[in-house]
């Protein structure tokens, strides 16, 4: 069984950056789409960002210009880079893996991990 483990989440000032990382266990991250959503309690999930296969990237409208994600393939890891961060950006991120992007811009994971909190503040 495959398992996905987040860390990198912290509480950072409004402005600030983070990076995230997902390391995989049992899981090739070549295979699929790897990325991360995000979530609020009370709020709808949002994808946030994700790598194909193929390694062609998208980005949520919500983060474009202000996030990099990454993957290496030879670690099975995965990484958001998170610049100019605002306040609506406080969530749980959560990595996860899809058969497509289609798949996953619908959160029909295949697998997904606990999560890590992103907290920001003024």
């Amino acid at each position: 069984q495959g398992q996905l483990v987040e860390s990198g989440g912290a509480s950072v000032q409004t402005g600030g950056s983070l990076t995230l990382s997902c390391v995989g266990y049992g899981i090739t991250f070549s295979k699929w789409c790897m990325g991360w959503y995000r979530q609020v309690p009370g709020k709808e999930r949002e994808w946030v960002a994700v790598v194909r296969d193929d390694g062609t990237t998208h980005y949520a409208e919500s983060v474009k210009g202000r996030v990099v994600v990454s993957r290496d393939v030879d670690k099975d890891t995965l990484q958001l880079q998170m610049d100019s961060l605002q306040s609506e950006d406080t969530a749980m991120y959560h990595c996860a893996a899809a058969q497509s992007f289609r798949f996953f811009k619908q959160f029909l994971f295949n697998y997904w991990g606990d999560g890590t909190q992103v907290t920001v503040s003024s």
